[in-house]
């Protein structure tokens, strides 16, 4: 085989040179079959023109319809190699010429076609199908008569097939070699000499069948002559040939036709028997023939795409051995029994949306095993996709795009194949390529409002999240990740953002500051959506942020004002003021709005309860009753304010009204005060004596006291002039301002008496009473929560100081001012 196969090869890279030469749109090469796996075939890259990277770099592979893949690319040189061991008979069986085709993709959509021969070598010997033959010839018979022998079959082609055949040498027989019309030979026994059974009644011969190949290859058959007595008719059958055309789906078993045949003879010579000639395995394996009833049957099925044709030669024998042979021809009509096959050989799984229209997405193969109507097969796809089918070269087609795509409609096109043959009933197959779309970054990021309005309390916490927006982008992975900021802007000299932030990756809005309603108001902000697509698409929404009163502030009282001196002023009453006399206007004003700043008036308590009352919204004070000639000179009032907040929040205001028709009247009005006639009047007076006397005594017993012990340690000249020092120094005069009595004493007391001689007498400074602490202790009960106070013991209070206050006025009117 070595140097057949050197000169087949030789032959091949001749013929691939001429091709190479000569291209026309297709490459021929050829290759001996049986050669090594890996045998070099052609340089494709060569041929078409490239380098052998190039073959790599555009993706060039081998796309083939059949099942088994008989070649192979080398892409690192370019070659075309056998893929595996090639049978040129198992591919083409008796055809004189063995052609595979195929084609090479590249660039995922380029098709080139190549053919490769497969030259025949002398790979297989000739066989008998039968290795002993059996031939009855009567025993006189003249010389010259032909009996035709079984044949060797080899499946090679050409001088590599069956040549010649030889017969052993004989006396009695000689070998002739007929040639059929299709090339086929066939031996026939020549009888040369007249047979006679009593001399010897079996001849054994052998039969050689030798084929033309280099080195030859040969079978040996052993034939077996039988000499019988005379039979002078041989069978006939009733038609020289016998043609039967049946369906591919017949049942197995079904008689396809009869072959008969008639012998003249009678008893065992006219017995006819019926036998194959001319057959090879395959067709034994296929087809039965009865014996003795010449019923041809089928033993498996039919197949029209494995053969649609069958010729084969049967023969019929009487007893004796005469015998005669006829030819039958099966032809099998084909039937829609092979479903339409879709074939991908290359798909883009993943589109961008902005492909051009026409862009080739996929390129796959349609075939049918079935021929003629049956074997023609239609794509469709559904019509309601972006996409439609152009025919390529052979049977494949192409998917274009035929609509522009948006990934944000669909991003994923389930595309169902559909081929239907032409077969009846039609036949049909579905494939289905999943394809996606790729996002690009079409869609900018868009807020579900135009505008948002945020209301938020103020004295709200420091860094708390106030608002959240978010915005949508269509797109996908990073064309759709969106980030949030807010636009550069300033509020009362200071950037927005010092007051509010955002975070970028949420859109959640955080205060930086405490919100103060009566400072400002409202915000107005600009949020700006951007994704981070290439380049980056953005948008923008207004947002207002509303800051909402809060009670944070009581009620400021502006009229009456405290004087500097720390006194509350004197409001007078006329002596003789009817109800409802005007007697002054409490004035406040409230830094919230709304509810927060409605103020209501009451009257919280008063030295005297009935006689003045307070407007529940004007403030407005106003007796309530005429005055009485025993109400006292000097009224005290506390008017609480109050705002409607939740919680609600007050001020307090302490009024004292002078009942005199003016300043002098107030004077007189002290100058002229007598004791009262009744006899609580004088009790008081009484009571008052005493305390002042009982006062003096203790203290003088104190001081007292101090001079004895003083004595004891000291000298007695230095005690007498400390004692004498002590004596003469007048104790610090009690002061006030105002003639009201409330708030204008002195906030110490004498703790000496002193006598001083004057011009008009002696007169006593007596003890003052602590009149701080009695004014601090009403103050205490007036700043409490108005809504807690306890009235009775403000009130309580408020008569005890008032008592106090007259004792003292007492005294200075009848001790003082003498």
């Amino acid at each position: 085989m070595g140097p057949e196969f050197t000169a087949l090869k030789s032959k091949v890279m001749f013929f691939s040179d001429s091709v190479r030469g000569a291209w026309a749109g297709h490459i021929l090469y050829s290759v001996p079959e049986e050669t090594d796996k890996g045998s070099f075939v052609g340089n494709i890259a060569k041929d078409l023109g490239l380098e052998p990277r190039e073959l790599a770099e555009r993706g060039a592979r081998i796309v083939s319809t059949g099942r088994t893949q008989l070649f192979a690319l080398n892409l690192r040189s370019g070659s075309l190699v056998t893929a595996d061991r090639i049978d040129r008979e198992e591919l083409c069986a008796q055809s004189a010429r063995c052609l595979v085709n195929f084609n090479i993709l590249m660039d995922k959509m380029n098709l080139y076609p190549i053919e490769v021969e497969i030259i025949d070598i002398n790979d297989n010997a000739p066989r008998f199908l039968m290795k002993e033959m059996t031939v009855k010839i009567t025993e006189n018979t003249a010389p010259g008569v032909r009996y035709p022998l079984n044949e060797a079959r080899d499946p090679d082609v050409g001088t590599n097939s069956i040549q010649s055949y030889q017969l052993n040498s004989n006396q009695h027989f000689s070998l002739v070699v007929q040639t059929g019309d299709d090339g086929a030979k066939y031996p026939e026994l020549v009888l040369e000499r007249v047979l006679d059974r009593e001399e010897e009644a079996v001849h054994h011969l052998l039969l050689t069948a030798s084929d033309g190949g280099n080195p030859p290859r040969s079978e040996t058959a052993r034939i077996q002559v039988t000499v019988v007595d005379v039979n002078d008719h041989a069978p006939v059958f009733s038609l020289p040939q016998y043609q039967v055309s049946v369906p591919e789906n017949m049942p197995v078993g079904t008689i396809l036709l009869t072959v008969h045949a008639v012998d003249l003879d009678e008893g065992l010579n006219g017995e006819v028997t019926y036998s194959f000639r001319k057959i090879t395995q395959k067709i034994l394996q296929i087809f039965q023939l009865n014996p003795h009833t010449g019923e041809l049957s089928t033993l498996e099925g039919l197949d029209y795409e494995v053969s649609n044709y069958y010729e084969m030669e049967v023969q019929a024998q009487d007893g004796p051995g005469s015998m005669t042979r006829a030819k039958v021809m099966i032809t099998i009509l084909d039937v829609n029994d092979n479903t339409p096959e879709v074939t991908v050989t290359s798909v883009s799984n993943l589109i961008p949306e902005d492909t051009p229209l026409g862009t080739v997405v996929a390129l796959f193969y349609l075939q049918d095993r079935d021929s003629g109507e049956n074997g023609e097969v239609t794509c469709t796809i559904s019509e309601n996709l972006p996409f439609k089918l152009e025919r390529s070269i052979d049977n494949y087609y192409r998917l274009v795009t035929a609509k522009n795509l948006d990934r944000e409609k669909l991003s994923v096109y389930n595309i169902t194949l559909k081929a239907t043959d032409g077969g009846t009933p039609p036949r049909s197959s579905e494939t289905h390529i999943s394809m996606n779309v790729a996002d690009t970054n079409d869609n900018p990021p868009a807020f579900p409002q135009s505008s948002y309005s945020v209301y938020i309390p103020e004295n709200n916490p420091r860094g708390a999240s106030i608002f959240s927006v978010t915005a949508h982008d269509p797109d996908s992975q990073e064309n759709a990740h969106v980030t949030y900021s807010l636009s550069e802007d300033t509020l009362q000299g200071a950037s927005l953002s010092s007051y509010v932030s955002i975070n970028s990756d949420t859109g959640i809005l955080y205060a930086l500051h405490s919100f103060d309603y009566e400072l400002f108001r409202d915000l107005q902000l600009r949020v700006t959506a951007q994704d981070r697509g290439d380049p980056p698409l953005s948008s923008n929404v207004t947002l207002s942020i509303f800051v909402l009163d809060q009670n944070d502030n009581a009620p400021e009282i502006l009229y009456p004002t405290l004087p500097i001196d720390g006194s509350t002023g004197v409001e007078l009453a006329p002596r003789f003021a009817e109800s409802g006399y005007l007697v002054t206007k409490v004035v406040a004003v409230d830094r919230d709005s709304g509810q927060n700043a409605w103020l209501s008036y009451r009257l919280l308590k008063a030295s005297e309860p009935g006689l003045f009352e307070v407007g529940l919204h004007t403030g407005e004070v106003r007796t309530a009753r005429a005055l009485l000639d025993r109400d006292a000179l000097k009224q005290s009032l506390v008017v609480a304010v109050q705002d409607h907040g939740q919680p609600p929040l007050s001020a307090t205001v302490t009024l004292t009204v002078a009942v005199a028709d003016s300043i002098p009247d107030i004077l007189a009005d002290l100058g002229s005060l007598e004791p009262p006639a009744d006899p609580n009047a004088s009790g008081l007076t009484l009571y008052l004596v005493v305390a002042v006397a009982a006062v003096s005594c203790v203290f003088l017993a104190f001081v007292m006291v101090l001079l004895v012990l003083r004595l004891r340690r000291w000298h007695a000249s230095r005690l007498l002039q400390a004692a004498g020092g002590l004596l003469g120094v007048p104790a610090s005069a009690s002061q006030f301002v105002g003639v009201d009595g409330v708030r204008a004493f002195l906030q110490t007391y004498s703790h000496e008496v002193s006598l001083t001689a004057g011009s008009q007498g002696s007169h006593v400074i007596f003890p003052q009473p602590n009149y701080a602490d009695m004014l601090i202790s009403l103050e205490t009960c007036e700043k409490k929560d108005p809504l807690s106070i306890d009235f009775h013991e403000c009130k309580d209070e408020a008569e005890n100081i008032q008592v106090s206050s007259l004792i003292y006025l007492y005294v200075l009117k009848e001790y003082y001012f003498v």
